[in-house]
């Protein structure tokens, strides 16, 4: 049998910090978006990606569009990172790659929501082609949980095949492609501006480093294997009965 043990002075110190600061940063810039820099030119100039994207909008594009945020919807997400979570722990024998992801995906997401709570952003003054959900336009959720997701998921395959150059570049050609389509999709569709994506961006990148350092290159988490020898108690020898 194996038990996890962990270093918790390691993971506040190389987790919890650094997420808290990041958080911090998040809030912080969205306030600042939105009750110092509301009515300056550089927001105005975020606003016109929006307006010149809606001149772009054709049939093929909306459908595109469409079907790419889907690869980061909530549900899409979490039930991904599930399978994953099963799957790492079986193909590596260890916790340190399931705990990682988790870690990633799910410290972003929590980043994100607190965000929108303080940061109160309104969707870009353009046609939304999608309803917009009750959280605030402050950072795009659906671009930090791709990159979460989906670079997280090619850092650890990169771990595990690094002597593959060419796997490498697969694994990260998809895993940097999809997010920056959602990112594109996101604007396209008038659901964010540059500066909520290229936020989100930029969050699940940190989320991804820091539960990198602290499980895959530095482990806070390891596994002790515990082994229980298994006595046999000496059989007495059956009595010869004599004819």
């Amino acid at each position: 049998m194996s038990k996890l043990s962990i270093d918790f002075k390691g993971a506040a110190r190389l987790i919890l910090l650094p997420l808290a600061i990041m958080a911090a940063l998040t809030i912080g810039v969205g306030l600042l978006i939105t009750k110092v820099l509301q009515t300056t030119t550089l927001i105005a100039n975020d606003e016109g990606v929006n307006e010149q994207l809606v001149t772009d909008r054709t049939a093929f594009l909306n459908d595109a569009t469409d079907r790419l945020t889907s690869f980061s919807d909530m549900p899409t997400i979490i039930i991904a990172t599930v399978v994953l979570i099963i799957a790492f722990r079986l193909a590596f024998k260890r916790w340190n790659e399931s705990i990682f992801l988790t870690l990633a995906v799910f410290s972003q997401s929590a980043i994100f929501l607190l965000a929108t709570v303080f940061a109160q952003r309104k969707r870009p003054l353009v046609q939304h082609l999608d309803p917009a959900p009750p959280t605030s336009s402050f950072p795009s959720g659906h671009t930090s949980a791709a990159v979460a997701f989906y670079c997280g998921v090619a850092l650890v395959l990169t771990v595990h095949t690094n002597r593959y150059k060419i796997l490498n570049v697969l694994w990260w050609a998809i895993g940097l492609a999809i997010p920056l389509g959602i990112a594109y999709s996101r604007m396209y569709r008038g659901m964010h501006h540059l500066s909520d994506v290229s936020w989100g961006l930029l969050l699940g990148a940190v989320c991804i480093a820091v539960a990198a350092n602290a499980l895959l290159f530095r482990p806070v988490v390891s596994e002790k294997k515990e082994k229980t020898a298994t006595r046999e108690s000496p059989r007495s020898p059956r009595p010869v009965s004599e004819r």
